[in-house]
């Protein structure tokens, strides 16, 4: 949402965005779930900004483009960059070390009004789903608006300009051009929702049409003479939509698609109510009540405080949703520090530049606001990363650093100082993921993806074939790879086992990407003949009451027909699934507490034992003796912590676990050629010392 456009009064708009401020309020604190406030702030936004944009280019044929985003700069960055100073502050202060950088970069798009698209980024990014949610998060609608604010100003002045062309009207060439954007940003919202939900809800093209919407409205209202009672039941019955939107929709449909149509035509029939004005028990009168166009006038600075005043309760806390109380603490937090933000702002900064009122002023009075939040920003992000580096240099001793490799000296165990773990909390997940970025195909993309590694000539090849759990292997085959002149070839789906079962998503969805993704692989393996296939042998279970380990069916038939193309393969056991993020319980705890029971995910004996139909190509590899120890895994091993969330490797983990693996895989692979020395003879590390 945005602050109010000021043009000819209505008051119950203004309790218009009261009441979509306190939905949003009210069904994120208390309920986490769509509430369609936003909706309503992002149709006022098109309705006001489009008027105004009209009347300006009927009466003087140009949009002073300068001034328009001039003046929204200096409306809309100041409280803004206020709140994301704060955020920065209470993040440093309230959040654990591992979602600084996440922070840092999420402020920094917030302030740029980009941050839509970075969530969305994240939202179909399968390493970066589990992270927390992000205390600026609701800016992402902020940056729609902004969007929009570049966009619109300039559709207008075309459509003047076509307008004065052909002779017609301004009004009637505007409603032409947005009328179109508002059928096509529809058609396309309708599209995306179908088929990336996530993405869709933070895609600006998705949203657009509802500005749109409101824009159409802005242009038809006054024509709009209906009855009395007619508006009557429609002021009524918007508003009365409007505040059921969350109960009735919540999480059950996919937004914004066609659920989006119920809080957006509930505001416009409460537009249309007040169209010539408000009288009698109308609900527009109500709306117009002075407490509530006076929370009106200060809903855009609660709407930004709100979210991370709640995310940094729920952190002090340690809750997923606040009690009651809890809420109403949050709910008071907000709405003070929302009226000092409109003081030092409307208040202290409009009455210091009164008499600066140029387009150059407006822009230099809301710049000078966010220039501290982003060098702040980067300030942090450097002093991370000298961090970052000082731990990458102090781990280059593996006798300080040996990782999984510790297993290898039972009297370096017991004596192993206690030192700052590697790699960094902060930066542990940005510094795996992006290391394999690109070489993972997304679980909704129908595109098989692969990248190579080690000696890409090499006349033996190992194709790592499977889902993210196959995946965080790689660097430490990749360094056998390397030393023993393998080609390391990865094939990897988020979230997509190599089987032959028809597969879904964990809701219980159909997954044809993935099953589309098998068909692709196995005839990139045919074409690709590699020596040997590296693939999971088990699936670990998820939680408690999620089954228990086992051996899918559809594993041990896709070991069959590579057995018939003749390739043998290397099936690892799965490997444990932790109830929290490792990085986080590590900032906040000593890391002994940074444990969990082996058997809530794994079964007690690898179940692949007595298992049948194995065919001849079939080695098993189980790891889990370094990974636990008497049914105890912990998250930090030779201290290098384990698992970058809650079950995926590290990757420097990752690669400690190639010196103790080697002996492993050749066992499995006899036939694999070796260099004259071992790994770990090769880089000195524990097992050279032996």
């Amino acid at each position: 949402m945005s602050p109010p456009v000021r043009g000819r009064r209505r008051p119950d708009i203004e309790g218009l965005r009261a009441v979509a401020a306190l939905l949003i309020a009210v069904y994120h604190i208390w309920f986490g779930t769509v509430s369609g406030g936003v909706d309503v702030f992002l149709l006022l936004t098109g309705f006001l900004i489009t008027g105004s944009l009209v009347r300006a280019m009927e009466r003087d044929g140009r949009i002073a483009l300068g001034a328009f985003w001039s003046k929204l700069v200096r409306r809309l960055f100041p409280a803004g960059a206020v709140v994301l100073g704060a955020v920065l502050v209470g993040a440093h202060l309230l959040l654990p070390r591992s979602r600084w950088t996440d922070v840092i970069a999420e402020v920094r798009a917030a302030a740029l009004y980009h941050l839509n698209w970075h969530l969305a980024g994240d939202s179909v990014d399968y390493l970066a789903q589990n992270n927390a949610a992000s205390p600026v998060q609701h800016f992402w609608s902020l940056a729609v608006q902004g969007q929009f604010y570049l966009l619109w100003p300039l559709l207008v002045t075309l459509a003047g300009l076509v307008a004065v062309r052909l002779g017609a009207s301004v009004r009637r060439a505007a409603l032409a051009a947005v009328a179109a954007v508002l059928a096509v940003s529809f058609g396309y919202s309708l599209w995306i929702t179908a088929h990336e939900p996530v993405w869709a809800y933070f895609d600006a093209g998705a949203r657009l049409w509802e500005l749109a919407l409101g824009g159409v409205l802005a242009l038809v209202i006054h024509r709009v003479r209906p009855p009395r009672w007619l508006r009557l039941a429609a002021g009524w019955l918007g508003l009365t939509a409007l505040v059921a939107c969350g109960v009735v929709i919540g999480d059950a449909l996919p937004y914004p698609g066609y659920a989006s149509l119920w809080p957006t035509l509930a505001a416009a029939l409460v537009i249309v109510g007040g169209a010539n004005g408000a009288d009698g028990w109308s609900a527009n009168r109500l709306l117009g009540w002075r407490p509530l166009t006076w929370l009106g006038g200060h809903a855009f600075p609660l709407f930004l405080w709100h979210w991370p005043v709640l995310v940094f309760h729920l952190e002090v806390t340690d809750s997923e949703r606040p009690t009651l109380a809890g809420g109403f603490l949050v709910l008071g937090v907000s709405f003070a520090a929302a009226l000092l933000t409109s003081w030092i702002i409307d208040g202290g900064l409009a009455r210091a530049t009164t008499r600066f009122s140029t387009p150059i002023w407006s822009l230099a009075a809301g710049v000078v606001f966010v220039v501290p939040v982003l060098v702040a920003a980067g300030l942090w992000s450097g002093s991370i990363e000298h961090e970052r580096r000082l731990r990458l240099e102090l781990s280059a001793n593996p006798a300080a650093y040996p990782g999984a490799a510790v297993h290898l000296d039972p009297a370096l165990a017991d004596t192993l100082p206690v030192l700052p773990v590697h790699p960094d909390t902060s930066t542990v997940i940005q510094d795996t993921v992006d290391r394999t970025r690109g070489c993972i195909a997304s679980s909704s993309s129908t595109e098989l993806v692969s990248c190579e590694f080690g000696d890409t000539d090499s006349d033996y090849t190992i194709a790592m074939v499977g889902s993210s759990h196959v995946r965080h292997w790689v660097h430490g085959l990749r360094a056998l790879a390397e030393h023993h002149g393998w080609r390391l070839v990865l094939i990897t789906k988020n979230s997509c086992q190599f089987t032959t079962e028809t597969q879904y998503r964990r809701n219980g969805d159909a997954f044809p990407e993935c099953n589309d993704w098998n068909g692709q692989v196995m005839d990139e393996l045919a074409e690709l003949r590699p020596d040997a296939v590296f693939g999971l042998a088990t699936l670990t279970a998820r939680g408690k009451g999620e089954g228990e380990e086992h051996v899918p069916d559809g594993f041990v038939e896709r070991w069959r027909q590579l057995d018939a193309m003749g390739i043998d393969v290397v099936a690892v056991r799965d490997t444990p699934r932790f109830p929290f993020r490792v990085p986080e319980c590590l900032d906040r705890n000593h890391r002994a507490d940074c444990v969990m029971d082996q058997y809530t995910s794994m079964a007690e004996v690898a179940p692949y034992g007595g298992l049948t139909g194995v065919p001849g190509n079939t080695r098993f590899v189980d790891m889990t003796d370094y990974l636990c120890t008497e049914g105890v895994c912990p998250g930090v091993i030779g201290n290098h912590v384990v698992y970058y969330d809650t079950n995926h490797f590290s990757y420097a983990f990752s690669q400690s676990l190639a010196v103790v693996m080697e002996p492993s895989l050749f066992r499995s692979l006899p036939h694999a050629p070796a260099s004259q020395d071992t790994l770990a003879e090769s880089t000195g590390s524990l097992l050279a010392a032996e």
